[in-house]
């Protein structure tokens, strides 16, 4: 039977207390939360620093192995899809076994794929390697934001998600310049094998520093569930990362799509009737938490939207170099760098709604800006939109990810942050989907800059949703995030 509001905030209170006792001083605690972020955030940093890094030697791969678009695209899609596929399953098997060991292996299966991506001698092989790549990926990114959450007190976790998603943004930032130059030096290989020291090192601190947790006994792993959600998943993610090369006419994108929801209808009725869930759906009558995946979803539909039709609209239509382009576009991430830790403090003392919703609606006027940029905007006024959507980005992301993990039980800390993770990785492919049929469909009836607008002006009212869902969610409590 599922448990009562009641019920659950007491468990958590008293597993806090638990979690707290036995650990030392208050000086070691402190020496020890710390060192908790740093091996979290060293895991977001190199898997953010990877998903931004690829784009820019795309170019290299396909020359290299004589690869057609479509094949070499295969470089990003497996390794996302992969990542979507498992976070649930991940989340669930470290809330069961504990944190240290499963989160730790992540490091080391991230380090292992990607020395098989730099020694790669075919495509396939390579793709092989991202695959591999993906499963250490969606260990680091489900278990990570439960690791900090658990350590964290409440009172400090909004701070704490904040310093973390400054480093996921760092790489972010960092990504396109640093591929950039490895790739210049020493050739595409290096970006892949210059993760080996740092897996190394995360894998070591993970192993050697962190404490055990708790090992739930009598929980049973809900295997259909896992299966179901990882399939139906994935083969959502296929046909709407396929779509625009294979065309939406074509049968194995329907194939895909109406399989995919099946399956995840089917996951649901999994989850309904099993004793033993993977994702008990009691949790989504939590408004706090329920509201917060959807507004994550909408925040990244809405930013990726911009994030695809960016590049055409600075090199195609006002004739940047790619060098210049990319300058302009570090204009959001770096923004977001700036403001991240300082979103999360404020949410500690003032709760979540306030900067989530502020978030979210500097993330809308940002997007309308740009929507009104003309042929003869001056590029630096362009990029002081893409730091206002920047802004808002780090505004928004520390509360709404507390508001998620504060609204979770304690024993489904790792489902919790998985599903924030999958809902990310969700919206950025139905942001890019959005851009490329929508702006694809309307560029053959108009010119760039009407279908340019036209097609943001709906990731301005994704935005706006993303802020009215904030709005009206329920106040998460000061210095608590129940």
């Amino acid at each position: 039977m599922p448990e009562t509001r009641m019920g659950r905030r007491t468990t958590t209170e008293r597993d806090e207390k638990t979690a707290t006792a036995g650990t030392g001083s208050a000086a070691a605690r402190d020496i020890y939360k710390w060192l908790v972020l740093i091996v979290a955030g060293t895991s977001s940093f190199m898997s953010a620093l990877d998903g931004s890094i690829i784009n820019i030697i795309i170019p290299q791969i396909q020359a290299q192995y004589q690869a057609t678009m479509g094949d070499v695209s295969w470089v990003s899609t497996a390794y996302l899809v992969t990542i979507s596929s498992l976070l649930l399953s991940v989340g669930r098997i470290g809330d069961m076994w504990g944190y240290k060991w499963v989160f730790g292996s992540g490091f080391i299966i991230f380090g292992l794929g990607s020395l098989l991506c730099g020694l790669a001698p075919t495509l396939p092989a390579l793709i092989g390697g991202r695959l591999v790549q993906g499963v250490g990926a969606a260990t680091m990114m489900a278990l990570s934001p439960g690791l900090v959450s658990t350590t964290f007190p409440a009172r400090e976790r909004g701070r704490a998600l904040g310093m973390q998603a400054t480093l996921t943004f760092t790489g972010l930032t960092l990504g396109p310049s640093l591929g950039g130059f490895i790739s210049g030096q020493w050739g595409w290989h290096w970006v892949f094998l210059i993760n080996l020291p740092v897996a190394a090192i995360g894998a070591t601190l993970a192993f050697t520093r962190l404490r055990p947790t708790e090992r739930r006994s009598g929980q049973v792993f809900d295997i259909a569930g896992a299966l179901l959600f990882a399939a139906g998943l994935a083969s959502l993610l296929l046909g709407l990362s396929q779509s625009e090369t294979w065309g939406w006419a074509d049968a194995r994108i329907r194939w895909l799509l109406t399989g995919g929801i099946l399956l995840l209808l089917l996951f649901v009725w999994q989850e309904w009737r099993t004793a033993h869930p993977m994702l008990p759906l009691w949790m989504f009558r939590e408004a706090a938490f329920s509201s917060g995946i959807a507004a994550s979803f909408l925040q990244f539909s809405a930013s990726n939207v911009l994030t695809f039709l960016l590049p055409f609209y600075l090199q195609q239509f006002r004739g940047l170099t790619p060098g210049a382009a990319g300058t302009v576009m570090t204009a959001q991430p770096i923004a977001m760098v700036c403001v991240a830790e300082l979103a999360g403090w404020i949410s500690d003392r003032i709760g979540t709604r306030i900067p989530a919703t502020l978030g979210m609606s500097t993330i809308a006027v940002g997007l309308w800006l740009v929507a009104a940029s003309h042929a003869t905007t001056p590029v630096a006024q362009v990029a002081a939109y893409l730091a206002v959507i920047g802004l808002g980005a780090g505004l928004f992301s520390p509360p709404n990810n507390s508001s998620i993990l504060g609204a979770a039980p304690r024993d489904r800390q790792g489902v919790a942050g998985a599903l924030q993770a999958a809902a990310r990785n969700v919206g950025m492919m139905t942001g890019i989907t959005i851009a490329s049929t929508l702006f694809g469909h309307l560029s053959q009836r108009m010119d760039f800059l009407p279908a340019f607008r036209s097609t943001l002006v709906v990731s301005v009212g994704l935005a706006v949703a993303g802020a009215l869902l904030s709005l009206v969610r329920p106040t998460v409590a000061k210095g608590n995030g129940e």
